[in-house]
């Protein structure tokens, strides 16, 4: 049976999907290491139920939501900044954010967290601390979420 050019066309979409996920998995186990924090007493969480306190109390730290645009319009935690996980690296300097003070990441589930936390340590922050459980455990909790409007 011939390969038809819609075939051809699907598995050459299917070889780069799956060339990109071995790439961002390879980069997951190259990076992870390299986010431990130097002093293994350092917290590297912060639980929703915390950030939720200190966000109403008016002490929360900056707080990044590394997801996609469409992820982060359909509900992200108050006060969050997007910054893509992709666009980490490039636009790491340009926050105007303390480097000496807390930073909290997130993603959906974690692995883009680890991507932006690592290009944010690279640009000199020096407390980037993950959300416990990330944006699903956040919207599991029940915890407040900001939609943008459209």
């Amino acid at each position: 049976m011939p390969i038809t050019p819609a075939d051809a066309s699907t598995m050459r979409s299917s070889k780069v999907l799956c060339a990109f996920a071995w790439l961002a998995l390879t980069l997951l186990i190259l990076l992870a290491p390299a986010c431990s924090t130097a002093n293994d007493a350092e917290p590297t969480q912060m639980t929703g139920k915390e950030l939720a306190a200190r966000l109403a109390a008016g002490t929360a730290p900056a707080i990044i939501d590394t997801r996609s645009r469409w992820e982060f319009n359909k509900g992200h935690v108050p006060g969050a900044i997007h910054l893509p996980f992709w666009q980490s690296f490039s636009r790491a300097d340009d926050l105007t954010l303390a480097r000496d003070r807390p930073v909290v990441v997130y993603c959906e589930h974690g692995p883009r967290a680890v991507i932006a936390r690592y290009a944010l340590r690279r640009a000199g922050f020096r407390q980037v601390l993950y959300l416990d459980g990330h944006m699903a455990a956040w919207r599991k909790a029940g915890l407040p979420v900001d939609v943008p409007a459209q």
